[in-house]
């Protein structure tokens, strides 16, 4: 497997004070080695200009998982983001925030970030170091305010060694906070499913008869959308789906304002989908079959409509009971149970 390695030249040996420490305690902050898989595209995320490291790993660890950041002091962006879930909020079709508001969209997976150059179901951001500041001051999802989540941290001892570990500058700011954020999330990689080690030629990716009928389906029907290994071309596609009446959620057009872009949602990517339900962007689907039942006969057409889904002026993707049944088993090979479970990533 193709290895690219980033570091973070060991600092000088910083001193520093607690309680509970000496103060001629030295420590170095080690580098993280990160990794591109073999079967993987290029990074779109430049992690030379913030390489991860074992304390800006831990530190983004802690705020990820830390409920003070928001206004009522519990909902974390781990209240919402579940590893065993793929980092989605199992069985919720939209998330719920503090004082249980209820938002307009389901929560998506964190898997592969550093891969994917825009971020959000409307594309309301383009940088990951930037994108936690939606959630974060959403008065729907986190509440928060950076000048009181600063505050709480500067009175924080834990904070501070973390913060003075982390960064060369030791400096508690938003900046050093967002970059702790994105160095957890980069390490927050799938890439060992059965699939990954099919497409690696690697021991345990056989494929059965129905995962290979399946795969050819897919390829045939859905990565011109869910392309490469990763799953998506991250572009935006209204994919035929009902209007809301009561959200009437306009996806890529609430950014950009263009008529062209109205319905349009991010394609998600469809790693270890088995473990996500709900789906779409509103979790409407709860089940894989409803997902593609829907593919098969409930395109609703519009002018926005993905012309991939209005073929020769038919609408859908022909699948008999037999192919979606194969795609499904295909689509379980597409499970991680390793980055499902990987304690690096846990809150305990």
């Amino acid at each position: 497997m193709l290895k690219i390695k980033y570091f973070l030249w060991l600092m000088i040996p910083l001193l520093w004070s607690c309680s509970n420490q000496s103060e001629d305690e030295e420590y170095v902050n080690v580098p993280l080695e990160f990794k591109v898989p073999s079967n993987f595209p290029d990074l779109a995320y430049n992690i030379a200009l913030n390489p991860p490291t074992q304390k800006g790993f831990e530190l983004g660890k802690k705020l990820f998982y830390d409920g003070r950041l928001a206004s009522d002091g519990v909902v974390s962006c781990g209240f919402c983001h579940i590893q065993a879930n793929a980092f989605t909020h199992h069985g919720h079709t939209v998330s719920h925030g503090v004082d249980n508001a209820q938002g307009t969209r389901n929560t998506p997976p964190i898997q592969n970030l550093a891969y994917q150059s825009i971020f959000m179901y409307d594309g309301a951001t383009d940088h990951l170091d930037l994108q936690p500041i939606i959630p974060l001051t959403s008065i729907i999802e986190m509440n928060g305010n950076f000048t009181a989540i600063l505050k709480m941290m500067k009175a924080d001892k834990e904070y501070q060694k973390l913060f003075g570990q982390a960064f060369d500058d030791g400096a508690i700011t938003t900046e050093n906070m967002l970059k702790a954020l994105s160095q957890f999330m980069v390490m927050i990689v799938s890439s060992n499913s059965k699939f990954d080690k099919y497409r690696r030629n690697e021991a345990g990716g056989t494929f059965t008869s129905d995962e290979l009928a399946g795969y050819n389906l897919f390829k045939s029907n859905c990565a011109s959308c869910h392309a490469t290994d990763l799953q998506t071309d991250n572009s935006f596609r209204n994919n035929g789906l009902a209007v809301n009446p009561m959200v009437n959620d306009v996806g890529r057009y609430k950014v950009t304002e263009l008529a062209s872009d109205y319905y349009k949602f991010k394609v998600p990517s469809l790693r270890n989908v088995e473990v996500s339900a709900p789906y779409m962007h509103d979790g409407r689907f709860g089940t894989l079959e409803g997902v593609l039942d829907h593919y098969e006969s409930g395109i609703v057409a519009s002018a926005t409509l993905d012309l991939l889904l209005n073929k020769n002026g038919k609408l859908g993707i022909a699948l008999s009971e037999t192919d979606k049944k194969q795609i499904i088993a295909f689509l379980k090979t597409l499970t991680d149970n390793q980055y499902l479970t990987d304690k690096r990533f846990s809150e305990y």
